[in-house]
């Protein structure tokens, strides 16, 4: 509404409009997302504004669900094998081809069945757990009415201001204080979330676009923290490439983040890696190429650091003594 608020919040290439407060743009779907959690493979979408609270209970009724089913499946192991125990003078035999206390049952119970049931119940005991801890993860987000993206975005801020020695006190603008009126944020009786994804109420003191100035600040730093490369092998962009060697076959990230092709000469602004991998943004004609970003992974063979000039290196040594 107000045009220049435009200057707190971040632009997005991709849907060529303004990021509303918490939103994010997800490459699965190829849309901003408001109040973005995370992308769930498991549900096909985005965790987010809309359904947050019934992701959430989906997380709670899943452990419930595969407890009920363990034990179920303990009991009725329990039983069959109970009823084909007989015990002799020297040793103890099971039988698996018949009860000998109780009727046939409807549906055999053999070896292949306790095989099938003793795998089943491992999958539920595996299932309860992980997703239980999902569980945990998400409520203790919910309490600080925050995102796992946000919660990353909050540890970036004191990492940024350790570094640059600001002195400044980054405080999180959508914690409300208590964790019971955090917990009224994301569940309601009715079941539709409070507000309209857009506008957020904030903590006192607190500015309307806190958290997005603080990811502005945050894209400078890593501009100024980035480095050049240059390709000097070529790169298919496979997730795991036989011909770089055997540890970078093996130490391939293990992210849902994309791999990038690299050609030789191609330019890499670097801003994170690993041992044996960078992640980066392509350098790209804007014009060429339409304004599109190639972001990703890629191996640290197939590149090497570009040599700057002091011409080049000055403006960044600027701004790092101005930030």
């Amino acid at each position: 509404e107000k045009s220049q608020d435009c200057m707190y919040l971040q632009y997005c290439k991709v849907c060529q409009s303004y990021k509303a407060p918490r939103s994010h743009h997800c490459r699965k779907c190829n849309r901003c997302v408001m109040k973005m959690d995370h992308h769930c493979p498991w549900i096909n979408n985005c965790c987010g504004y809309q359904n947050h609270a019934s992701f959430t209970l989906f997380l709670l009724l899943a452990p419930l669900g595969c407890i009920h089913a363990s034990f179920i499946f303990v009991m009725t192991m329990y039983t069959q094998l109970y009823n084909r125990i007989s015990f002799g003078w020297s040793s103890v035999k099971i039988d698996m081809s018949a009860a000998k206390r109780d009727p046939r049952p409807i549906i055999p119970f053999g070896l292949s069945a306790f095989a099938a049931s003793l795998f089943a119940l491992g999958l539920a005991l595996g299932t309860t757990i992980a997703v239980g801890m999902l569980f945990i993860i998400q409520m203790k987000v919910i309490l600080t009415n925050k995102t796992s993206i946000e919660s990353w975005i909050e540890e970036k801020a004191k990492d940024r201001i350790q570094y640059y020695q600001t002195g400044e006190t980054f405080i999180f603008p959508y914690d409300m204080g208590s964790k019971w009126k955090n917990f009224k944020q994301v569940f309601t009786w009715s079941g539709i979330p409070e507000g309209d994804g857009l506008d957020w109420p904030v903590r006192d003191g607190c500015h309307q676009y806190s958290l997005t100035i603080e990811q502005l600040k945050q894209k400078a730093d890593k501009r100024v923290r980035s480095v050049r490369y240059r390709a000097v092998e070529d790169y298919s962009g496979v997730c795991c490439p036989v011909t770089k060697g055997v540890k970078t076959f093996f130490t391939t990230p293990c992210t849902e983040e994309p791999r990038i092709a690299l050609s030789k000469g191609d330019l890499i602004l670097a801003t994170r890696g690993l041992k044996h991998w960078m992640y980066g943004e392509k350098i790209l004609d804007s014009a060429a190429d339409g304004g599109v970003r190639e972001r990703g992974w890629f191996p640290r063979k197939c590149v090497e650091k570009c040599q700057y000039d002091s011409e080049m290196d000055q403006p960044v040594d600027e701004e790092k003594k101005n930030r």
